[in-house]
């Protein structure tokens, strides 16, 4: 490719790219890559460059790229009805079905689905809701939501300072007052080495009743976590973590919203990571894998006990006050009805099952040795390895020297394999398309070993 093409240059002077560097892909310092087309766990750029997306783009490409049930939907809905709002009653077929099709699907006791436009979105619907709930029980003080350390939960003024990631944050003037942060539940960085996985779990959650009181329950409304933290690192909870935190917020009449953008719809090798682990949310979150990033779409599943309060609201104050214009949009909704029904046809949720252990395991057996190895996790179609200097006392790399960032590179420049430099920390991520076979990953993992060779020795 030429640096200096027409395409390359509009895209310089025009287009503002989110997590980018501004300042050097404006003065082409950064490289940029136009995507052409895809296929199965496969993209192709305008330069014919071939590259195994490990990534499935965003943790969102679920059912792998190019399917055509999925691209035939979206079509049809568009040439039916490409759009009708929401509001005050009115659905489409796509909608409605979609809603059912959620439920149908989703852990024991919830009730309806609110549909939005991506996890951002949901999530800031999931904290009106809280709010909404306890200004109708007579609960005015009872508005602070903890979330975690290295958790992610959108970008926007809300959802940023619900992120406990310092880039989302800097600069910004976030998080927000309302937002408090507790410790994440990743042993592999606990402080003390020589607690046991247990004694971290009861740190955790005792931690967590710390700050609960420290506040004041009366003032603590909800607490948000993700099954398994996706980019603060691909950290699956410790054994147990689970059912200690819930004690917690039901010892303080606290609200739980499960954020399953990443873990919704098979990516734990469950249909949802509530179920995997445990949990009993009150709201759920979902947005990627509900329509495998074929159409923008996110949904917030609301639990029965909030939606009677929600239901009393309406009866005590009229209509609620909470939109969007493109909410249930007919082309997401389309999109996301026949993404579940791939899905379930299939068997996608099965195969990121197997397969997604196999990765990990093959990854285990390659590298799980190698001195500059600090860790290797990973849960369903999800797998992660930490990079360390010294794996005997556990001392990190100065961040500075980038290794995650740098192995990324190799792994891509090399094999022409898409692995996500994660933030916080020397990490290497994948969270495949579940329709990875045996093959691709091991694809995967020799191409991981070769990076690693290559940066590290």
């Amino acid at each position: 490719m030429l640096t200096n093409d027409q395409l390359d240059r509009w895209d310089r002077e025009n287009f503002f790219h989110p997590s980018t560097h501004l300042a050097q892909h404006a003065r082409g310092v950064s490289p940029s890559r136009v995507i052409r087309t895809a296929s199965g766990v496969h993209i192709e750029d305008r330069d014919g460059n071939r590259l195994l997306d490990g990534f499935a783009g965003l943790y969102c490409v679920n059912v792998g790229y190019g399917r055509p049930e999925i691209a035939e939907a979206i079509a049809e809905q568009a040439k039916e009805l490409a759009y009708y709002h929401a509001y005050v009653g009115h659905g489409t077929e796509a909608s409605i079905t979609l809603a059912q099709m959620v439920l149908e699907r989703a852990p024991k006791g919830m009730s309806k689905v609110y549909f939005g436009l991506g996890g951002s979105d949901a999530n800031e619907t999931n904290i009106k809701l809280v709010w909404y709930y306890n200004n109708i029980l007579g609960r005015p003080e009872k508005k602070k939501i903890i979330s975690r350390w290295r958790g992610y939960h959108g970008s926007g003024l809300m959802t940023g300072s619900l992120t406990g990631l310092e880039l989302f944050h800097k600069k910004f003037d976030l998080p927000l007052v309302q937002v408090k942060h507790t410790i994440a539940p990743d042993y592999f960085r606990r402080d003390d080495l020589p607690m046991s996985e247990a004694e971290f779990v009861a740190h955790c959650a005792s931690e967590l009743e710390a700050q609960i009181l420290s506040e004041g329950p009366d003032t603590v409304a909800a607490f948000i976590g993700e099954p398994v933290l996706g980019t603060g690192g691909i950290v699956p909870p410790p054994e147990g973590y689970w059912p200690a935190i819930q004690a917690v917020l039901d010892k303080y009449d606290i609200l739980l919203i499960a954020d399953e953008v990443v873990t919704g719809f098979g990516r734990l090798g469950s249909m949802f990571g509530s179920d995997h682990y445990g949990i009993r949310p009150d709201l759920i979150t979902i947005a990627k894998g509900l329509t495998s990033a074929y159409a923008p779409l996110s949904g917030s599943i609301v639990g029965d006990r909030m939606w009677k309060v929600l239901e009393q609201g309406t009866d005590e104050n009229g209509a609620i006050g909470h939109g969007w214009t493109y909410s249930a949009h007919p082309i997401g909704a389309a999109a996301g009805v026949a993404n579940l029904k791939l899905i379930d046809s299939l068997g996608l949720i099965d195969n990121a099952a197997s397969v997604g252990a196999y990765l990990n395991e093959a990854m285990k057996a390659a590298l799980g040795d190698h001195p500059n190895v600090g860790d290797i996790r990973g849960e369903g179609m999800l797998c992660a390895v930490e990079f360390v200097e010294d794996r005997a006392d556990r001392r990190f790399f100065d961040p500075a020297r980038k290794i995650g960032p740098q192995v990324s590179a190799a792994l891509l420049s090399q094999d022409k394999v898409i692995g996500r430099a994660m933030p916080q920390g020397d990490i290497l991520g994948f969270a495949p398309p579940f329709c990875l076979t045996r093959e691709e990953a091991d694809l995967i993992v020799g191409a991981t070993q070769r990076a690693v060779e290559t940066v590290l020795g």
